[in-house]
């Protein structure tokens, strides 16, 4: 009902009287704002680009006039007119750039299933975005007559900031589900029109869900990025029908195509345009300048989504310029609090959180590339892109929501990082050797991966101010280090210590474990900076089994950095061992030297039990007391010159005394069976007078 309507008779006429002596300003102002319309003068400074493109929009709308006319609907598409610059990320995730001035994104906004085509534009120059004006609720939302808003609608899902690691999607999607439709769009081969490829693709997507879902992996699997392009601004067409005709685009070219195809599929779609973390991204970048990506949000089951079908095809290989696919699920419909990690939107609202996030934190915050979350992981303890060391340290934990592989290196080395694992993640200690700005990057892969590779998942920037020379990683170390899910699948378990890093002041330490009943193991003392040879250091290291327990003694041969490695294997694997379990061993005492431990001969075997003498170097001319507990032994004697016998204790060991006044070396023998052979169990040397 008009307003006049409810007035009473003389209430109309005093409302005409008073309006009267308005109408010539009125129809003036018609008059100019129609001439203005028909020149349609652009008030850039790129006049005949603009005039062009603001020619094709006339023309369009003649052509839509005349088509309503005969009852035929016209689908008019948004068309990207940028000739635009791109850049691609680490994991070679293309961008675009628009240039100042010369570029512009123009978008037109229809109804979803009107006839009668309203047009509103989009201008984007330099950073800012212009909307139009739409009338009520602060510019937001669809209005009553169904045309489609710059803004997310007032009753948008909004989402919670940081991620609530619920899902990495907006909408539940089982992807077995979409098997078929996948292989189907990725087997159509229509190159002729936009309109006849959405056509073939909708013969098998019929909900929305399903024709954004075919219409993204048909465009993942058939646009191929236009490296050339990227290069050369001048060979670059952004519009939809070149796009799909050359099977090339950038990004701008992705979206602008994407959102024809959606729009032809009655799907609301809209293209945005930010700054993304793609090629030259450094952490803690300041971004600044025009827009340098270009991505999409689709309107599905009442709410917007976001996808970014560029990132979501493959990867540019920036030395050789060459791009290949490589289908990326993680950008189709991602969760907000995610897609904001490296997706800024130049609308703030356009990020669909509840909270938008704001330039200088986008830059702050640490890259989670999209393997990040594939692998499983879900979070870490330093959020910030940039690190600064304490103390010369710096420590980064990763949780993850299963058992994970992980590799750290520190600008291309492992040496400064001490890794461990937890049953849900990692810790990583850093050590750089030199002050300065460093490039710390994290690997990972799922433990149940069959894959070789390790996937990269965050870089940070560490700045170190001070070195804390007292603490040095040895080269050989193997990671991760201490007790951990990995070791106990390799056999070793309840370990003990269970600290990774094992600091003696004497030179002398303890490690037990027990081992899987068909393990076979040894130990190794590796460092690479002791002048003692490897076989050397290995008799620095005494072996004493109680059935599946395991006690190792080690006896360090001088102060120092050393890496205790236990190798194992199954029994029956034919194959050889592999470090099942790693500890740092640190020990400041200059003054220690230890001798190494006796010489034992392949007779020595489990259950028995050297106490004393440990040192494998005995004094001369001097009476040694000799304990050992050898089970199954019939007599047990000690030769150096001369044979003694020991006795058998109460208590179950051999006990004795011999001169090492009798020779160079001494030897320890055992009968057993009832049988009069000795054989040799034990070798010692003794010290030259």
């Amino acid at each position: 009902m008009a307003f006049h309507d409810g007035l009473s008779r003389t209430q109309q006429i005093l409302l005409a009287i008073f309006c009267f002596p308005l109408l010539p300003f009125y129809l003036c102002y018609l008059c100019f704002a129609t001439s203005e319309e028909d020149k349609g003068q652009p008030d850039s400074l790129d006049q005949v680009e603009e005039g062009a493109v603001q020619q094709s929009n006339r023309q369009r709308r003649l052509a839509a006039r005349a088509e309503e006319g005969t009852g035929q609907e016209i689908s008019e598409n948004p068309r990207i007119t940028a000739q635009a610059a791109e850049t691609y990320n680490e994991d070679h995730l293309p961008g675009v750039t628009y240039e100042p001035k010369r570029n512009q994104i123009t978008v037109e906004i229809h109804p979803r299933h009107s006839t009668s085509r309203s047009k509103k534009k989009f201008s984007f120059r330099k950073r800012t975005q212009v909307f139009p004006e739409w009338p009520g609720k602060d510019n937001e939302g669809f209005q009553d007559d169904g045309e489609k808003g710059s803004r997310p609608s007032k009753g948008q899902v909004l989402y919670d900031y940081p991620w609530d690691k619920s899902s990495l999607k907006t909408i539940p999607i089982d992807l077995t589900q979409f098997q078929e439709l996948d292989a189907y769009a990725s087997k159509v081969n229509v190159r002729n029109s936009v309109a006849n490829l959405v056509s073939a693709l909708l013969q098998k997507a019929h909900s929305d869900l399903e024709k954004v879902r075919a219409i993204w992996m048909w465009i993942c699997r058939h646009i191929e990025y236009d490296v050339e392009g990227y290069h050369n601004h001048d060979k670059v067409s952004c519009e939809a029908a070149d796009v799909l005709q050359s099977g090339k685009g950038i990004c701008a070219g992705y979206a602008g195509l994407f959102e024809e195809m959606c729009s032809i599929a009655g799907i609301q779609c809209k293209t945005l345009s930010g700054y993304a973390k793609g090629a030259g991204y450094k952490p803690g970048k300041v971004f600044k300048g025009a827009s340098d990506h270009a991505w999409n949000a689709v309107h599905l089951d009442g709410s917007w989504h976001l996808l970014d079908s560029t990132w979501g095809s493959g990867c540019v290989d920036d030395a050789k310029k060459s791009f290949t696919f490589r289908y990326n699920e993680f950008y189709f419909l991602t969760h907000p609090a995610l897609f904001i990690n490296d997706h800024f939107p130049e609308d703030h609202s356009w990020q669909l959180l509840k909270r938008t996030l704001s330039l200088q934190q986008f830059e702050r915050d640490v890259w989670y590339k999209p393997a990040f979350y594939s692998v499983g992981l879900t979070g870490t303890s330093t959020a910030t892109s940039v690190i600064e060391t304490e103390n010369g340290k710096a420590t980064v934990s990763i949780v993850s929501r299963s058992p994970t592989f992980f590799l750290c290196d520190l600008n291309g080395a492992k040496e400064q990082c001490f890794m461990t694992l937890q049953r849900n993640g990692m810790t990583v200690e850093v050590y750089p050797q030199e002050v300065g700005t460093h490039s710390l990057d994290i690997f990972a892969k799922p433990s149940k991966s069959k894959e070789e590779n390790y996937s990269h998942v965050l870089n940070y920037s560490l700045v170190c101010r001070s070195v804390d020379k007292s603490f040095r990683l040895p080269k050989v170390l193997i990671y991760p280090v201490g007790p951990s899910w990995l070791s106990e699948e390799k056999g070793i378990l309840e370990a003990l210590p269970e600290s990774p890093i094992i600091h003696t002041d004497d030179g002398r330490c303890v490690v037990t474990f027990t081992r899987t009943s068909d393990l076979d193991f040894f130990a190794t003392l590796d460092s690479d900076t002791s002048r003692t040879p490897e076989d050397v250091r290995r008799r620095h290291i005494w072996t004493t089994r109680w059935g599946t327990k395991v006690e190792l003694k080690v006896h360090l041969p001088h102060a120092g950095a050393f890496a205790l490695h236990i190798w194992a294997k199954k029994a029956s694997d034919p194959g050889s061992s592999h470090c099942a379990l790693s500890y740092l061993i640190s020990c400041p005492n200059k003054k220690v030297t230890w001798p190494v431990f006796p010489q034992s001969y392949t007779n020595w075997e489990d259950a028995f039990e050297l106490v004393a003498p440990l040192a494998g170097v005995l004094p001369a001319n001097r009476d040694v007391t000799f304990k050992l507990k050898l089970p199954g032994a019939d007599r047990v004697s000690v030769e150096c010159g001369k044979s003694r016998p020991l006795r058998l204790s109460e208590d179950g060991f051999w006990e004795g005394t011999c001169s090492t006044s009798g020779g160079s070396t001494v030897t320890v023998r055992m009968a057993k069976g009832g049988s009069n052979t000795f054989w040799s169990l034990l070798e010692y040397k003794v010290e030259s007078h």
